[in-house]
């Protein structure tokens, strides 16, 4: 598959190029710093520019089967909106260029899935994570509005190192571990795509 990465030199974005590389599919990513793109590889393109530029996404989505968008804030100080405005263009173009099947990540805690968490969760999505949360649910609601084959993945609290390929992927219940590796959630994300799996749902992701 021709697939585009936009937030590819993040934690989640980077592991979900690698894996998608090592399936055999041919990548565009957008990155505004090509140093921090680690990876080489023959099938994978760089396009440089930024995710708030039309131009830029247009040449990254060009000729895709599907967008995989792992877009987050650098800060946690302020809200940037750079998901919720960056989704927007990015859904934009992808009408324009005919791409229908859009996989995005958010976070638990974003949207509905507010009301399975606990206190101590909600009380940190309102404080310290406050900007970010302000974003995805900004996002969120156009995401399920575009008309678009769109799957929105909320994982659980991220952290580094090598996927374990035991993670759990549902809706309507809290959930019961409260990590998930980002290597995780990009194999989910990879697989909603090749599998055409969560097509118009908005699952939690997290640990098993």
């Amino acid at each position: 598959m021709r697939l585009a990465i936009f937030g590819a030199t993040g934690g989640t974005g980077l592991e979900l190029t690698k894996q998608a590389l090592e399936h055999g599919h041919s990548v565009r990513v957008l990155v505004r710093n090509p140093n921090r793109m680690t990876l080489t590889n023959a099938n994978m393109r760089i396009v440089l520019g930024s995710v708030l530029d039309h131009e830029s996404v247009t040449k990254t989505v060009l000729g895709s089967d599907a967008v995989l968008n792992c877009l987050g804030q650098r800060t946690l100080l302020r809200n940037t909106r750079v998901v919720s405005v960056g989704t927007h263009l990015v859904m934009e173009v992808m009408k324009e260029q005919g791409v229908r099947r859009l996989v995005v990540e958010s976070a638990f805690g974003a949207g509905e899935s507010l009301r399975l968490a606990n206190w101590f969760q909600k009380a940190v999505f309102a404080t310290l994570l406050a900007a970010p949360y302000e974003d995805k649910n900004l996002m969120e609601p156009e995401v399920k509005s575009s008309g678009l084959e769109w799957t929105i993945l909320r994982p659980t609290g991220l952290t580094n190192g090598a996927g374990t390929g035991k993670y759990v992927v549902e809706s309507g219940r809290a959930p019961k571990k409260s990590l998930v590796t980002r290597a995780d959630v990009a194999t989910a994300m990879l697989k909603a795509v090749e599998e055409r799996l969560w097509i118009g749902e908005a699952p939690v992701v997290t640990g098993a």
